[in-house]
């Protein structure tokens, strides 16, 4: 998804437009049909839509945000090539900065400012995490997710904080976060894989879109993980991991699916798993 970032042609143009189209009512505008209801009535609850745009309003900043457990952030004082490593292994554009701990953030950093400012150019001077720091915003976790996403459309900032009752960080919420509660899940070309249902990384270790058939991952590997009822129950490899822990799981977190197999969960959100690796047990070293 393209940015418009602060200094960009496209922001520069329309910055005095006071009747400026934001993304929000383009958005909305795109997804109604003729004749439904405006997005202006829409936000002042006199009509809600169920899913898509609906999400906007039905949804509150919890119900999107990432864990604070999830967050990948970076503190104040961190040396360039250390910061640099945190951008490649995270494959994210954009990083929480904070003071001591993550419950007294300074702001964000965007690799963009990192790459024109020490990179492309061929700088030298001494590097100073502190001069790329940009603003972000706080939100309170019962906000509503419309509410958040005109706010940061209006402020032109793409990264917010979930504040708790307390002043602590609860979680994060990005631009993607929530246009993907309206038109579903955003792919780019940094997303490896996406194509495929799933990889074979090495024999018994298999990369996998939690959307994967079960029953077509089942006849691959040679193993029904689900007897009876519940097999017909279950479509996707999200359905059998729901089963196997009876709740959405966190990142990170390795399940046992019996039959000599567990899954591990290598991307996922509060609401729903991304993808996972299934390997056998015999596999593990």
């Amino acid at each position: 998804m393209n940015e418009v970032t602060d200094d960009s042609p496209i922001a520069a143009r329309g910055a005095h437009s006071g009747d400026r189209p934001t993304l929000f009512k383009t958005l909305t505008s795109l997804f109604r049909p003729a004749g439904e209801t405006p997005a202006s009535e829409i936000m002042s609850g006199q009509s809600l839509p169920e899913g898509g745009i609906g999400n906007l309003l039905s949804l509150r900043v919890e119900d999107v945000a990432v864990p604070k457990a999830d967050i990948v952030a970076v503190p104040h004082d961190l040396g360039r090539e250390e910061l640099v490593k945190v951008f490649s292994d995270s494959g994210f554009s954009r990083l929480p900065v904070f003071k001591n701990s993550l419950d007294h953030p300074l702001g964000m950093i965007h690799l963009k400012d990192l790459a024109l400012a020490y990179g492309f150019n061929g700088k030298s001077r001494q590097f100073r995490l502190k001069t790329l720091i940009r603003p972000l915003l706080f939100a309170p976790p019962s906000m509503p997710i419309g509410v958040l996403f005109q706010k940061m459309q209006n402020e032109r900032k793409h990264m917010a904080l979930v504040i708790d009752e307390y002043g602590g960080v609860d979680g994060l919420v990005t631009t993607e976060d929530l246009v993907e509660q309206v038109v579903g899940e955003i792919v780019d070309e940094h997303d490896a894989e996406v194509d495929a249902a799933w990889i074979e990384e090495r024999p018994g270790v298999y990369l996998c879109q939690a959307r994967a058939s079960l029953e077509d991952f089942q006849d691959a590997v040679g193993e029904t993980f689900l007897d009876g009822e519940d097999d017909e129950d279950i479509d996707s490899l999200a359905g059998l991991v729901f089963m196997a822990c009876g709740r959405v799981p966190v990142r990170g977190e390795v399940i046992p699916l019996g039959k000599g197999y567990e899954v591990e969960i290598v991307e996922a959100d509060p609401r729903r798993i991304r993808r996972l690796r299934i390997r056998r047990t015999d596999t593990i070293t």
